[in-house]
């Protein structure tokens, strides 16, 4: 009884896992053979506004930017470094597939949205670097959940495989070079590396 629950669950986590195993593997390729010259992101101007509003005097960066992202209808994760010497705003709005760099310039209340064109590696890279809870968005939450699940069920999947393995006797020797060349390498690549 016991094999058949841990064939299934083996069998469902691993269909359940199939579309973060690609992305991560697919993000893994491309973050490996990235090119050691890579150029920075290409960003093309989206729009340009002038921001009406006013802060209170004692606003933070994050509480501008929440203001202006509000304004400019982008609402959502994002990182706000400090403000630059003459008191220049650089929001970066993370987003999976078009991140968008919002410049926000004081003396003119000048607003330039820029968006990132789009590139496939840069997007695995994305994806895969995308965690936490940090952001204070539900939907950022949902995802982290998310990998959360993953961790979970690699986890899973790992150690129902081990039990599957084991159960049937004629793998074992096979299997058991299989995993000790697996142990091996990772010891070998975790003492010289």
């Amino acid at each position: 009884m016991l094999s058949l629950l841990l064939r299934r669950v083996h069998m469902y986590a691993g269909l359940f896992l199939a579309p973060w195993i690609l992305m991560y593997a697919a993000s893994t390729f491309a973050m490996n053979h990235r090119p050691h010259d890579r150029k920075p992101p290409t960003f093309e101007r989206e729009r340009t506004e002038t921001f009406p509003g006013e802060f209170a005097p004692e606003a933070t960066p994050q509480q501008v930017a929440l203001q202006l992202l509000a304004f400019l209808d982008l609402d959502g994760a994002h990182n706000v470094p400090r403000p630059a010497a003459d008191g220049k705003l650089t929001i970066q709005r993370l987003d999976p597939l078009h991140p968008r760099r919002i410049t926000y310039q004081p003396d003119t209340k000048a607003l330039i949205v820029e968006k990132q064109v789009f590139e496939t590696s840069a997007f695995l890279e994305r994806m895969h670097r995308r965690r936490g809870y940090q952001h204070d968005y539900w939907l950022e939450d949902l995802w982290a959940i998310s990998v959360d699940v993953t961790i979970a069920g690699i986890v899973v999947w790992a150690l129902s495989g081990l039990w599957l393995w084991w159960e049937l006797k004629v793998t074992r020797r096979i299997g058991l070079l299989s995993l000790a060349g697996g142990v091996a390498l990772f010891a070998l690549f975790l003492k010289v590396l």
